[in-house]
């Protein structure tokens, strides 16, 4: 017992003589174990901070396309503007991103309806001004090309308020992103030759909804879209390794063998007695032979789509109006516009529940509202949904064909819209050898 007092009195008298240095300690440097915990959210908001001052201190300008009178060019032409844009990119390194909060250039596709009148967008920035100018031109010589001032603050900034209302929601697609949309080349074959009258467009329920919006409605749809790469130990989305996992599981190919050093194989021997050896291929016959129609679609369309330029992409529409005739119906019209791109085997647009504008349980008013100005003001500014916060699920990536889909200059018998604009001759400029005195 004497042993044991002892024992306890010197344990006590230590923790008498460490206690108060611990505490000390944890008094002085309490925040660093909480700075290890939460760095990277911490240089989340840093990035964002830094980011955000970077796109203030970015001019931005907003161009209109006016349609032509006449479009013949198929929508081919406006694949070969989205590769031609994509051109601008140029991912930072490390200086430019963390420092002084660069971004690769970015690009903003909307479709606006309002007064009964559809109108293409591109908002993108000042310096990209010339270049968005001349790859129009070069793909459609009789269309015309303005800045304008940005149409959404044609409207009050409080929206939804006594006067106006508003309805809305952000889209994504439901399968992984290597799974492509229905695009212009599954609407009709796309040849110069085919007959202009003989082609079907995507856009033409959302041209003809337009033109039954009453006065006081707008309908605007939103893509917002960035240059990516999707190969390599730099891209930003590792797209390609995904969509070559899945063709490679579908088709039933063999996983590669790890290749091993001498080493590493003479231990194997002197332990199992047996070599690496190939796995015995039992069926001679290529694995392709046994896809049924159905899967050798899926894994061409897959191939396609990764083989092509691709962009990381958003997309939203808001239908809002003057309360006396807002009215959710009409919401049909852009939800028909992201449906006209469905295909059940391969990709698909669905909402993204937490931006719906619709609220089923619990403070449904104030819900309701603060949801609405949130779907408003991320419009207005072209981010993300959950922006700064970066969410699994609200971008995806689109390439350069399924953008055309998307956004491009309709022809007047395929979208005989009867309130679309047209251009029936090029503004331009005197000639160059024209006399001054």
């Amino acid at each position: 017992m004497e042993l044991l007092s002892a024992i306890l009195e010197n344990i006590n008298d230590g923790l008498s003589n460490i206690l108060p240095v611990v505490f000390t300690i944890i008094q002085d440097w309490w925040w660093i174990p909480l700075l290890v915990v939460f760095f990277n959210f911490w240089k989340k908001q840093w990035y964002f901070y830094k980011a955000y001052q970077w796109d203030l201190a970015t001019p931005k300008i907003l161009l209109e396309i006016k349609v032509p009178a006449i479009v013949e060019r198929p929508i081919k032409a406006m694949e070969n503007v989205f590769n031609t844009l994509w051109g601008l990119y140029g991912p930072p390194n490390w200086r430019e991103k963390w420092l002084e909060g660069q971004f690769p250039p970015s690009f903003t596709f909307e479709i606006a309806g309002f007064n009964q009148e559809p109108h293409f967008y591109i908002r993108t920035e000042q310096k990209a001004k010339t270049l968005v100018e001349s790859t129009i031109y070069s793909q459609y010589p009789d269309a015309e090309v303005i800045e304008v001032e940005d149409y959404t603050k044609n409207v009050p900034n409080d929206i939804p308020n006594k006067e106006w209302n508003l309805f809305g929601v952000s889209m994504h697609l439901q399968r992984k992103d290597f799974f492509p949309i229905v695009t212009y080349k599954r609407f009709f074959e796309e040849v110069v030759s085919t007959p202009e009258e003989k082609r079907l467009d995507p856009l033409s329920s959302l041209m003809d909804g337009i033109a039954t919006l009453k006065p006081g409605e707008q309908i605007w749809i939103q893509i917002c879209a960035m240059p990516v790469t999707i190969s390599g130990g730099d891209a930003e989305v590792k797209l390609e390794d995904q969509a070559q996992e899945y063709v490679d599981k579908a088709v039933k190919r063999p996983g590669k063998i790890k290749s091993k050093s001498l080493l590493q194989e003479g231990v194997q021997i002197l332990a199992t007695g047996k070599p690496t050896v190939a796995p015995e291929v039992k069926n001679l016959s290529s694995p392709e032979m046994d896809l049924t129609p159905r899967e050798k679609d899926i894994i061409r369309s897959i191939e396609d789509k990764i083989s092509k330029q691709c962009w990381q992409c958003s997309s939203r529409f808001i239908y809002l109006g003057t309360r006396d005739v807002f009215f959710k119906g009409v919401s049909k019209i852009p939800f028909a516009f992201y449906s006209a791109f469905a295909s059940p085997h391969l990709n698909f647009f669905m909402i993204i529940k937490y931006t719906f504008t619709k609220i089923v349980y619990f403070f449904k008013k104030r819900r309701l509202y603060l949801r609405c100005r949130k779907l408003f003001r991320s419009y207005k500014m072209r981010v993300a949904p959950s922006f700064p916060e970066v969410v699994k699920g609200e971008t995806f990536v689109l390439n350069s064909e399924e953008l055309a889909t998307m956004f491009h200059l309709p022809s007047k018998d395929a979208a005989p819209s009867p309130t679309l604009r047209r251009v029936g001759a090029k503004k331009s400029g005197p000639p160059s050898n024209l006399p001054t005195q």
